[in-house]
């Protein structure tokens, strides 16, 4: 599939165009509501919108990976998520996921808006209304009660919107999805400029069932009633299919689009001190999971200037070791030197000048050709996910299928999509190693829900979802996680269970910002529960 980022001059809150987009500068500056899509390709919108709601970086760096134990590390920086005490740039990345997806949905809403009443291009439309359920799905599962259905109206008037509850914004994200799915019509013109599938409407019809079910499967413990109703009605739509379903926008690092998740991990400290989290990677040993050789990595050299120089590493998958969350390099008695199962330190090399031991050096890191790459796909919704909750559907007794059949095609296509995350494919995963994977992990119904969930928790964890792996987590409560202790932290015996709201928000929406804090058991702190947690 083809997938460039197609630029336009477009301003996000503005609509105003540059002379370099159309001869009609001045009538469009003094009236944005002449523009339409005979004057500006309402498609450019759409592969900015996917790629800048995928390009997630820090985003969910510092908070959902390490309060999933996904990831951990000492490097300071990182102490947001690993430790729960407040780190650097605290009060800037809390906001990054509320930022990042109202801004990618603004130019979707746009976008919606320029086709409006084009019956020509109903399916941009159509596209355009389960992108949206997409985008403010992730920021009402990280916050709670959000702005939804007077969101993104600012050119109409409305530039305070009232917070609307969870529970009314999941009932209309799964009405928006059961009303614009069915309408996707491949008859009708296609997307021009999509990076998920090249304007494929029989893909888009399935990402949309399976976002459906994705939404459904939330209200599990909240509203079941609700949650079999749109599972089964998911399923029965028709949803992916095959990991050439699987959803993703790929980083054009040539064009300047680079992947912010390599961005980030490639900054020396980041690269020297994160690593995967003893949590994963201890469940990833005990079942003897292939993958291990495809994500994990540590340094082929010893020594502080191996450990941080950005190169292959050993793959090796029994030497693989993941590091527990809540240490650092301090010297006390939070050291990694400290922790339980510590490996040793990497001795420095004594032919290197001046170098010195590296504490983490023994540690797997993610494996830097695959999740380094600045050319990374970013992934959002796969088909392996997809069977999961099918698989969870069905253990519950839904008409979703069998339960078993459901997890074993999951268990392959999770390893098989980790070639699709670089090109070319890097995190291969030996054909006959899956066979024999799945062959010997069969899903046993006394333990379904926990063998479902916890592979939930190894792809998308591998897959750098780690938005979904955090919301699966607290929804599904796998895997148990024991929280970090630490001096000075702003979550006390518990991993954060919500995001606190961005704090640009009491000066410019304080009354509606005031209310939906007021519907938060304990205000708005990090262990307040959204809605459906339960």
């Amino acid at each position: 599939m083809k997938k460039r980022l197609i630029y336009s001059c477009l301003v996000i809150l503005g609509v105003s165009l540059s002379t370099g987009c159309t001869k009609n500068f001045d009538k469009l500056n003094t009236n944005p509501n002449a523009t339409g899509a005979n004057l500006f390709n309402p498609n450019f919108l759409m592969s900015q919108a996917q790629f800048q709601f995928s390009n997630t970086g820090y985003d969910q760096l510092l908070y959902q990976s390490m309060w999933s134990q996904s990831l951990a590390s000492t490097y300071s920086y990182y102490s947001n998520g690993d430790k729960y005490v407040y780190g650097g740039s605290f009060q800037d990345y809390k906001s990054r996921t509320w930022n990042t997806s109202y801004n990618a949905a603004s130019l979707v809403y746009e976008m919606k808006n320029l086709v409006k009443g084009n019956d020509a291009l109903s399916n941009l439309d159509n596209c355009g209304s389960i992108l949206l359920v997409m985008m403010l799905e992730r920021v009402t599962d990280a916050y709670g009660d959000i702005p939804y259905s007077q969101a993104l109206q600012a050119k109409s008037g409305i530039s305070q919107p009232v917070f609307d509850t969870q529970q009314a914004i999941y009932t209309s994200m799964l009405n928006t999805l059961e009303t614009a799915i069915p309408k996707l019509d491949a008859a009708k013109a296609t997307p021009s400029a999509d990076l998920f599938y090249g304007g494929n409407i029989a893909q888009w019809k399935k990402l949309g069932y399976s976002l459906m079910l994705r939404v459904a499967m939330r209200l599990t413990k909240v509203d079941p009633a609700t949650a079999q109703k749109y599972a089964e009605m998911a399923y029965a739509g028709g949803t992916m299919t095959s990991i050439a379903d699987n959803a993703g926008a790929k980083a054009d690092n040539a064009n300047g689009n680079s992947n912010s998740d390599a961005n980030a991990l490639n900054v020396t400290d980041d690269f020297r001190e994160v690593r995967w989290g003893k949590t994963l990677l201890d469940y990833m040993q005990s079942t003897n999971d292939p993958r291990l050789s495809a994500i994990g990595e540590i340094s082929a050299g010893t020594g502080k200037a191996a450990n941080q120089t950005k190169a292959a590493g050993i793959s090796t998958a029994a030497l693989q070791v993941g590091m527990p969350n809540g240490y650092d390099l301090n010297g006390g008695a939070t050291d990694i030197s400290h922790a339980p199962g510590y490996p040793g330190t990497s001795p420095a090399d004594p032919s290197v000048s001046g170098d010195a031991a590296a504490p983490d050096g023994k540690y797997s890191r993610p494996r830097y050709l695959v999740y380094d790459d600045y050319n990374r796909v970013n992934s959002i919704l796969t088909y392996g996910e997809t069977e999961l909750l099918l698989a969870e559907a069905a253990t519950n007794g839904w008409a979703t299928g069998s339960a078993a059949t459901h997890y074993a095609n999951a268990l392959a296509a999770d390893m098989q999509s980790l070639a699709q995350l670089n090109s070319p494919s890097v995190a291969v995963v030996d054909a006959a190693a899956i066979t024999a994977y799945v062959a010997a992990h069969p899903l046993v119904p006394a333990t379904a829900l926990q063998q479902i969930n916890m592979e939930y928790y190894v792809e998308t964890s591998t897959m750098f979802n780690f938005n979904e792996t955090w919301a699966n987590w607290r929804r599904s409560g796998y895997p148990v996680l024991t929280p970090v202790t630490y001096q000075g932290q702003f979550a006390v015996s518990t991993i954060p269970r919500r995001m606190e709201y961005p704090v640009t928000l009491p000066s410019t929406n304080g009354a509606n910002l005031a209310a939906a804090v007021g519907r938060l058991t304990g205000g708005d702190t990090f262990t307040a529960r959204v809605w459906w947690d339960k």
